[in-house]
Protein backbone atom coordinates (compact mmCIF):
# COMPACT_ATOMS: atom_id res chain seq x y z
CA UNK A 1 0.00 0.00 0.00
CA UNK A 2 3.07 2.35 0.59
CA UNK A 3 5.01 1.52 -2.29
CA UNK A 4 1.06 2.37 -4.46
CA UNK A 5 0.92 5.73 -2.50
CA UNK A 6 4.32 6.50 -3.57
CA UNK A 7 3.81 6.05 -7.12
CA UNK A 8 0.34 8.28 -7.08
CA UNK A 9 2.78 11.07 -5.36
CA UNK A 10 4.83 11.02 -8.02
CA UNK A 11 2.40 10.86 -10.77
CA UNK A 12 0.56 13.59 -9.03
CA UNK A 13 4.16 15.52 -9.24
CA UNK A 14 4.18 14.58 -12.60
CA UNK A 15 1.52 15.99 -13.55
CA UNK A 16 1.56 19.23 -11.84
CA UNK A 17 4.73 19.82 -13.67
CA UNK A 18 3.55 18.39 -16.98
CA UNK A 19 0.45 21.01 -16.31
CA UNK A 20 2.92 24.04 -15.22
CA UNK A 21 4.78 23.58 -17.78
CA UNK A 22 1.96 24.16 -20.49
CA UNK A 23 0.84 27.27 -18.88
CA UNK A 24 4.20 28.64 -18.28
CA UNK A 25 5.40 27.77 -22.52
CA UNK A 26 2.17 28.83 -23.86
CA UNK A 27 1.40 32.50 -22.21
CA UNK A 28 -0.93 31.29 -19.80
CA UNK A 29 -0.02 33.82 -17.41
CA UNK A 30 1.02 36.70 -19.73
CA UNK A 31 -1.11 40.21 -18.98
CA UNK A 32 -2.24 41.82 -22.53
CA UNK A 33 -2.07 45.44 -22.13
CA UNK A 34 -3.28 47.46 -25.21
CA UNK A 35 -0.23 49.26 -27.07
CA UNK A 36 -0.05 51.04 -30.71
CA UNK A 37 1.39 54.43 -31.86
CA UNK A 38 -0.96 54.51 -34.54
CA UNK A 39 -4.72 54.30 -35.26
CA UNK A 40 -7.33 51.32 -36.91
CA UNK A 41 -7.48 53.02 -40.54
CA UNK A 42 -9.46 50.61 -41.61
CA UNK A 43 -11.93 47.44 -41.09
CA UNK A 44 -12.12 45.13 -44.47
CA UNK A 45 -14.83 42.91 -44.10
CA UNK A 46 -13.39 39.51 -45.04
CA UNK A 47 -13.55 36.70 -43.04
CA UNK A 48 -10.81 34.94 -42.11
CA UNK A 49 -8.05 36.75 -43.85
CA UNK A 50 -5.31 33.82 -42.31
CA UNK A 51 -2.36 35.17 -44.42
CA UNK A 52 -1.82 38.66 -46.61
CA UNK A 53 1.32 39.14 -48.74
CA UNK A 54 2.44 42.25 -50.77
CA UNK A 55 4.69 43.39 -53.18
CA UNK A 56 5.33 47.34 -52.39
CA UNK A 57 7.22 47.65 -56.24
CA UNK A 58 3.69 46.86 -57.97
CA UNK A 59 1.17 48.07 -55.04
CA UNK A 60 -1.04 45.56 -54.71
CA UNK A 61 -2.04 42.55 -51.58
CA UNK A 62 -3.19 39.43 -51.74
CA UNK A 63 -5.60 37.92 -49.28
CA UNK A 64 -5.75 34.24 -48.55
CA UNK A 65 -8.96 33.89 -46.24
CA UNK A 66 -11.63 31.74 -45.43
CA UNK A 67 -14.45 31.63 -43.04
CA UNK A 68 -13.30 28.84 -40.78
CA UNK A 69 -16.01 27.62 -37.93
CA UNK A 70 -13.56 25.26 -37.02
CA UNK A 71 -10.11 24.04 -36.92
CA UNK A 72 -9.44 21.84 -38.11
CA UNK A 73 -12.22 21.88 -40.90
CA UNK A 74 -14.46 19.23 -40.40
CA UNK A 75 -16.30 21.00 -43.77
CA UNK A 76 -16.40 21.98 -47.23
CA UNK A 77 -15.38 25.85 -47.03
CA UNK A 78 -15.73 28.26 -50.48
CA UNK A 79 -12.75 30.38 -49.31
CA UNK A 80 -10.76 32.79 -51.85
CA UNK A 81 -8.35 34.46 -52.69
CA UNK A 82 -8.39 38.58 -52.95
CA UNK A 83 -6.46 41.27 -54.57
CA UNK A 84 -6.35 44.66 -52.87
CA UNK A 85 -5.00 47.68 -55.22
CA UNK A 86 -2.39 49.94 -53.09
CA UNK A 87 -2.25 52.54 -55.47
CA UNK A 88 -4.72 54.61 -53.72
CA UNK A 89 -6.18 54.75 -49.74
CA UNK A 90 -9.33 52.80 -50.72
CA UNK A 91 -7.36 49.58 -50.55
CA UNK A 92 -10.39 48.45 -52.94
CA UNK A 93 -10.38 44.28 -52.73
CA UNK A 94 -11.29 42.16 -55.65
CA UNK A 95 -12.61 37.99 -55.15
CA UNK A 96 -10.31 36.33 -57.66
CA UNK A 97 -11.14 32.70 -57.20
CA UNK A 98 -15.00 33.16 -57.52
CA UNK A 99 -14.99 30.50 -60.36
CA UNK A 100 -12.82 28.01 -58.35
CA UNK A 101 -14.81 24.77 -58.96
CA UNK A 102 -14.04 22.55 -55.91
CA UNK A 103 -13.52 23.05 -51.64
CA UNK A 104 -11.11 26.28 -51.24
CA UNK A 105 -9.68 26.59 -47.95
CA UNK A 106 -6.68 28.35 -48.15
CA UNK A 107 -4.09 29.11 -45.73
CA UNK A 108 -0.93 30.04 -46.45
CA UNK A 109 0.16 32.13 -49.48
CA UNK A 110 3.71 33.27 -51.62
CA UNK A 111 4.00 34.85 -54.68
CA UNK A 112 6.92 35.26 -57.03
CA UNK A 113 7.18 37.63 -60.26
CA UNK A 114 8.17 35.79 -63.02
CA UNK A 115 8.08 38.69 -65.93
CA UNK A 116 5.32 40.03 -66.44
CA UNK A 117 2.71 37.86 -64.31
CA UNK A 118 3.12 36.09 -61.12
CA UNK A 119 3.03 32.53 -60.21
CA UNK A 120 1.14 32.25 -56.82
CA UNK A 121 0.62 28.97 -54.46
CA UNK A 122 -2.07 28.75 -52.24
CA UNK A 123 -1.97 25.70 -49.45
CA UNK A 124 -5.62 24.06 -49.36
CA UNK A 125 -7.41 22.46 -46.21
CA UNK A 126 -10.32 20.16 -47.78
CA UNK A 127 -12.37 17.14 -45.60
CA UNK A 128 -10.52 14.97 -48.16
CA UNK A 129 -6.55 16.08 -47.10
CA UNK A 130 -4.53 19.15 -47.74
CA UNK A 131 -3.44 20.64 -51.16
CA UNK A 132 -1.03 23.59 -53.21
CA UNK A 133 -3.07 25.29 -55.82
CA UNK A 134 -1.01 26.47 -57.96
CA UNK A 135 -2.21 29.62 -59.92
CA UNK A 136 -1.00 32.39 -62.26
CA UNK A 137 -1.51 36.20 -61.75
CA UNK A 138 -2.09 38.88 -64.62
CA UNK A 139 -2.75 41.93 -63.08
CA UNK A 140 -5.93 41.00 -61.47
CA UNK A 141 -6.64 37.83 -62.78
CA UNK A 142 -6.28 34.76 -61.39
CA UNK A 143 -6.03 31.30 -63.36
CA UNK A 144 -6.03 28.41 -62.09
CA UNK A 145 -3.00 25.97 -63.21
CA UNK A 146 -2.82 22.59 -61.36
CA UNK A 147 -3.14 20.97 -58.01
CA UNK A 148 0.05 19.48 -56.38
CA UNK A 149 -0.58 16.37 -53.58
CA UNK A 150 2.07 14.30 -51.87
CA UNK A 151 2.21 12.24 -48.72
CA UNK A 152 4.77 14.64 -47.29
CA UNK A 153 1.96 16.96 -47.35
CA UNK A 154 1.09 15.91 -43.71
CA UNK A 155 -0.18 19.00 -42.27
CA UNK A 156 0.98 21.89 -44.41
CA UNK A 157 0.66 25.63 -43.39
CA UNK A 158 2.44 28.17 -44.82
CA UNK A 159 4.50 28.28 -48.23
CA UNK A 160 7.49 30.19 -50.13
CA UNK A 161 8.50 30.41 -53.66
CA UNK A 162 11.45 30.41 -54.55
CA UNK A 163 10.57 30.08 -59.02
CA UNK A 164 8.02 28.32 -60.92
CA UNK A 165 8.40 25.26 -59.78
CA UNK A 166 10.78 24.79 -56.64
CA UNK A 167 9.23 25.99 -52.37
CA UNK A 168 9.35 25.18 -48.92
CA UNK A 169 6.64 24.17 -47.23
CA UNK A 170 6.11 23.71 -43.45
CA UNK A 171 4.17 21.22 -41.84
CA UNK A 172 2.74 22.40 -38.16
CA UNK A 173 2.25 18.75 -36.84
CA UNK A 174 3.35 14.99 -37.50
CA UNK A 175 0.31 13.78 -36.10
CA UNK A 176 -3.12 14.96 -37.06
CA UNK A 177 -5.14 12.99 -34.51
CA UNK A 178 -4.55 11.12 -31.05
CA UNK A 179 -2.14 11.34 -28.45
CA UNK A 180 0.87 11.68 -30.85
CA UNK A 181 -1.09 14.95 -31.67
CA UNK A 182 -2.26 16.00 -28.22
CA UNK A 183 1.94 15.85 -27.10
CA UNK A 184 2.81 17.98 -29.97
CA UNK A 185 0.33 21.02 -28.57
CA UNK A 186 0.69 20.49 -25.43
CA UNK A 187 3.69 18.78 -24.65
CA UNK A 188 5.48 21.06 -26.95
CA UNK A 189 7.35 18.16 -29.11
CA UNK A 190 9.48 19.66 -31.18
CA UNK A 191 8.82 17.51 -34.13
CA UNK A 192 7.34 19.26 -37.68
CA UNK A 193 9.31 20.15 -40.55
CA UNK A 194 9.98 22.08 -43.61
CA UNK A 195 9.95 20.17 -47.03
CA UNK A 196 11.62 21.15 -49.99
CA UNK A 197 10.17 20.39 -53.99
CA UNK A 198 12.74 21.20 -56.48
CA UNK A 199 10.05 20.67 -59.15
CA UNK A 200 10.20 16.55 -59.26
CA UNK A 201 10.83 15.33 -55.41
CA UNK A 202 9.53 16.29 -52.10
CA UNK A 203 12.56 16.19 -49.33
CA UNK A 204 12.65 16.95 -45.57
CA UNK A 205 14.99 19.99 -45.38
CA UNK A 206 14.74 20.60 -41.74
CA UNK A 207 13.29 19.00 -38.83
CA UNK A 208 12.83 19.02 -34.83
CA UNK A 209 10.45 21.96 -35.06
CA UNK A 210 7.60 23.18 -32.80
CA UNK A 211 4.70 24.12 -34.71
CA UNK A 212 6.52 24.92 -37.99
CA UNK A 213 4.40 27.60 -39.00
CA UNK A 214 5.42 30.72 -41.09
CA UNK A 215 7.79 30.60 -43.69
CA UNK A 216 9.36 33.10 -45.93
CA UNK A 217 12.95 33.41 -47.53
CA UNK A 218 14.72 36.51 -48.23
CA UNK A 219 16.68 35.87 -51.48
CA UNK A 220 19.39 38.86 -51.29
CA UNK A 221 20.99 37.06 -48.01
CA UNK A 222 20.59 33.37 -48.74
CA UNK A 223 18.32 33.29 -45.88
CA UNK A 224 15.67 31.17 -44.64
CA UNK A 225 13.30 31.98 -41.53
CA UNK A 226 10.93 29.67 -39.88
CA UNK A 227 8.59 30.51 -37.12
CA UNK A 228 7.83 28.11 -34.14
CA UNK A 229 4.83 29.36 -32.10
CA UNK A 230 4.81 26.65 -30.00
CA UNK A 231 8.46 27.31 -28.67
CA UNK A 232 8.12 31.44 -29.22
CA UNK A 233 11.10 31.61 -31.29
CA UNK A 234 11.77 32.26 -35.01
CA UNK A 235 14.49 29.73 -36.76
CA UNK A 236 17.21 31.22 -38.76
CA UNK A 237 19.06 29.10 -41.81
CA UNK A 238 21.06 29.40 -44.38
CA UNK A 239 19.89 27.76 -48.14
CA UNK A 240 22.32 25.45 -50.07
CA UNK A 241 22.40 25.85 -54.23
CA UNK A 242 20.85 21.88 -53.97
CA UNK A 243 18.04 23.26 -51.45
CA UNK A 244 19.14 21.79 -48.38
CA UNK A 245 19.37 24.03 -45.40
CA UNK A 246 22.05 24.51 -42.73
CA UNK A 247 20.52 26.01 -38.89
CA UNK A 248 22.03 29.13 -37.98
CA UNK A 249 20.35 30.39 -34.87
CA UNK A 250 16.84 30.53 -32.97
CA UNK A 251 15.10 34.03 -32.01
CA UNK A 252 13.29 34.34 -28.85
CA UNK A 253 10.31 36.65 -29.34
CA UNK A 254 8.22 35.37 -26.45
CA UNK A 255 5.19 34.85 -28.07
CA UNK A 256 3.33 32.62 -30.47
CA UNK A 257 4.93 33.41 -33.60
CA UNK A 258 2.72 32.64 -36.87
CA UNK A 259 3.39 34.12 -40.41
CA UNK A 260 6.57 35.95 -41.50
CA UNK A 261 6.41 38.85 -43.89
CA UNK A 262 9.78 41.09 -45.03
CA UNK A 263 9.75 44.56 -46.01
CA UNK A 264 12.28 46.26 -48.71
CA UNK A 265 14.78 46.79 -46.16
CA UNK A 266 14.72 42.97 -45.58
CA UNK A 267 12.90 42.97 -41.78
CA UNK A 268 10.88 40.66 -40.76
CA UNK A 269 7.15 41.28 -40.08
CA UNK A 270 5.27 39.23 -37.72
CA UNK A 271 1.66 38.91 -36.15
CA UNK A 272 0.62 36.01 -33.80
CA UNK A 273 -0.27 34.65 -30.38
CA UNK A 274 0.66 35.88 -26.95
CA UNK A 275 -1.47 33.54 -25.11
CA UNK A 276 -1.74 30.04 -27.16
CA UNK A 277 -4.11 28.30 -25.17
CA UNK A 278 -6.57 31.39 -25.41
CA UNK A 279 -6.27 31.08 -29.15
CA UNK A 280 -6.70 27.76 -28.83
CA UNK A 281 -10.04 28.09 -27.00
CA UNK A 282 -11.15 30.90 -29.39
CA UNK A 283 -10.73 28.88 -32.30
CA UNK A 284 -12.64 26.18 -31.25
CA UNK A 285 -15.05 28.64 -30.51
CA UNK A 286 -15.12 28.52 -26.53
CA UNK A 287 -13.93 31.94 -25.82
CA UNK A 288 -15.25 34.98 -28.40
CA UNK A 289 -11.56 37.22 -28.22
CA UNK A 290 -8.14 35.82 -28.39
CA UNK A 291 -5.41 38.42 -27.97
CA UNK A 292 -2.94 39.60 -30.93
CA UNK A 293 0.70 40.54 -31.21
CA UNK A 294 2.92 42.30 -34.06
CA UNK A 295 6.60 42.88 -33.69
CA UNK A 296 9.51 43.43 -36.19
CA UNK A 297 12.60 41.85 -36.16
CA UNK A 298 16.02 43.79 -37.80
CA UNK A 299 18.24 40.60 -38.93
CA UNK A 300 21.87 41.71 -39.46
CA UNK A 301 23.76 38.19 -38.52
CA UNK A 302 23.96 35.58 -36.28
CA UNK A 303 23.36 37.19 -32.73
CA UNK A 304 22.83 40.70 -34.00
CA UNK A 305 19.63 41.42 -34.32
CA UNK A 306 16.77 43.77 -32.76
CA UNK A 307 13.05 42.98 -32.02
CA UNK A 308 10.30 46.30 -31.60
CA UNK A 309 7.11 45.73 -30.32
CA UNK A 310 4.77 46.99 -32.88
CA UNK A 311 1.03 46.07 -31.74
CA UNK A 312 -0.38 44.43 -28.92
CA UNK A 313 -3.92 44.30 -28.60
CA UNK A 314 -6.28 42.19 -26.02
CA UNK A 315 -8.31 41.10 -28.78
CA UNK A 316 -11.14 43.47 -28.42
CA UNK A 317 -10.74 45.19 -31.75
CA UNK A 318 -9.53 41.73 -33.49
CA UNK A 319 -8.44 38.82 -32.28
CA UNK A 320 -5.85 35.99 -33.24
CA UNK A 321 -3.49 38.24 -35.63
CA UNK A 322 -1.93 35.92 -37.39
CA UNK A 323 0.37 38.30 -40.63
CA UNK A 324 1.40 41.38 -40.91
CA UNK A 325 2.12 43.06 -43.91
CA UNK A 326 3.43 47.06 -44.27
CA UNK A 327 3.32 49.10 -46.67
CA UNK A 328 4.57 52.82 -45.97
CA UNK A 329 2.95 54.00 -42.95
CA UNK A 330 0.04 51.09 -43.12
CA UNK A 331 0.24 47.57 -41.86
CA UNK A 332 -2.41 45.40 -43.05
CA UNK A 333 -3.01 42.46 -40.72
CA UNK A 334 -5.11 39.31 -40.70
CA UNK A 335 -6.00 36.74 -38.39
CA UNK A 336 -7.84 33.20 -38.28
CA UNK A 337 -11.93 33.74 -37.62
CA UNK A 338 -12.84 37.40 -37.37
CA UNK A 339 -15.46 38.72 -39.37
CA UNK A 340 -12.81 41.43 -40.50
CA UNK A 341 -9.24 42.14 -40.71
CA UNK A 342 -7.21 45.57 -40.00
CA UNK A 343 -5.49 48.09 -42.04
CA UNK A 344 -3.52 50.31 -39.26
CA UNK A 345 -1.55 53.26 -40.12
CA UNK A 346 1.25 54.18 -37.79
CA UNK A 347 2.32 57.47 -36.55
CA UNK A 348 5.56 59.38 -37.77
Amino acid sequence: MKKIKQIVAILGVLLLLFITNILISTGFFRTVKNQFNGTIFKEVPIKGAEDITLNALDSFALVSATSRNKLPATKKEFGGLYFIDLKNTDFKTTLLTANFPTSFAPHGISMLKTDSTYTVMAINHTPKGSAIEVFTLLGDSLAHKKTLTDPAMISPNDIVLLDENRFYFTNDHRYTEGIGLFFEEYGGRSISNVVYFDGKNYTEVAGGIAYANGINFDAKRNLLFVASPRKFLVKVYSKNNNGSLNFIEDIPCGFGVDNIEIDTQGNLWIGGHPNLLRFKAYAQGKKKTAPSEIIKITYKEKGNYTIESIYTEDGSSMSGATVAAPFGDYIFTGNVMDSHFLILKRNH
